[in-house]
């Protein structure tokens, strides 16, 4: 599917179905995005090594300290959730970088003069992230496998765990983006990048659960998407883990209609 064929021959519009026809937009753009994915896949490998290393390293480590509570899982059980939203996070919080090089190539000008809705153009890119996310957490997932980590393998778990993966993804991308429309430089995107994905790290439940931290941070922390995101994966890939699924949903679900609603506003920013 092209871009030519997103657009609708002149007088077809109106015999469409509005809603078919924005669902058709968003699969356009998230199958130029797929293509970028197929023709690169090395790049995916290579986010999978930092994940790995915390699992292999960081995790086989801290398993020997029983300091901290797990709530009847072994450390590693505990921790691969953790791991697993790390990583969703860390590959789309810089999404929006590949934005400004969009810009910077003249493509984004072309997308937005196609007749593609902004918002469908945003939604295809934030699933789009989704897509990788879900890449990274196969890997993750196998390897907590070879390593023998126990994990809830049932069918409609890891469904669940899809939806989760999908929804803290386009949040992220979304987060991204919107930061992209802001600072409009890889450069700077970079740095706000990497300003930000430690503190959002370390101050969730993806290493530690919140009741063990100072009163301070547990604030942050309950505030902070990626405690859903943890919490939500924590309680489907966990048999003695019990999380509030809806809630988990909910936040992540509303967030990035929040993200949605204000890249859609700014994204015309990043093309001036």
């Amino acid at each position: 599917m092209s871009l030519e064929a997103a657009a609708p021959p002149n007088g077809s519009v109106k015999r469409r179905n509005p809603a078919l026809l924005y669902l058709r937009h968003v699969a356009t753009i998230i199958e130029l995005e797929s293509r970028k994915l197929r023709k690169d896949p090395v790049e995916l490998l290579m986010r999978g090594i930092q994940p790995a290393l915390w699992l292999l390293i960081f995790g086989q480590a801290f398993s020997r300290i029983r300091g901290v509570p797990t709530n009847g899982s072994d450390y590693m059980q505990f921790l691969t959730p953790g791991i697993l939203a790390q990583s969703v996070t860390f590959i789309s919080i810089f999404y929006g970088i590949s934005i400004i090089w969009e810009k910077d190539m003249g493509l984004l000008q072309k997308f937005l003069s196609t007749p593609i809705r902004r918002s469908a153009l945003i939604l295809g890119k934030m699933l789009s992230a989704s897509m990788r996310s879900i890449g990274q957490a196969a890997m993750i997932l196998l390897l907590a496998l070879l390593i023998g980590v126990r994990l809830d393998w049932s069918i409609p778990h890891l469904a669940g765990m899809l939806i989760s993966v999908i929804l803290g993804a386009a949040f992220f991308a979304g987060l991204s983006m919107v930061l992209a429309s802001l600072v409009r430089t890889r450069e700077r995107m970079m740095g706000i990048g990497q300003l930000i994905t430690m503190p959002l790290f370390f101050a969730s439940n993806a290493l530690y659960p919140i009741s063990i931290m100072p009163a301070w941070l547990k604030v942050f922390a309950s505030v902070n998407p990626m405690s859903y995101l943890v919490d939500s994966l924590r309680g489907l890939l966990l048999v003695s883990y019990q999380a509030n699924l809806p809630l988990d949903w909910g936040v992540l679900l509303l967030a990035s209609g929040l993200m949605l609603g204000i890249c859609t506003f700014l994204y015309p920013r990043i093309a001036d």
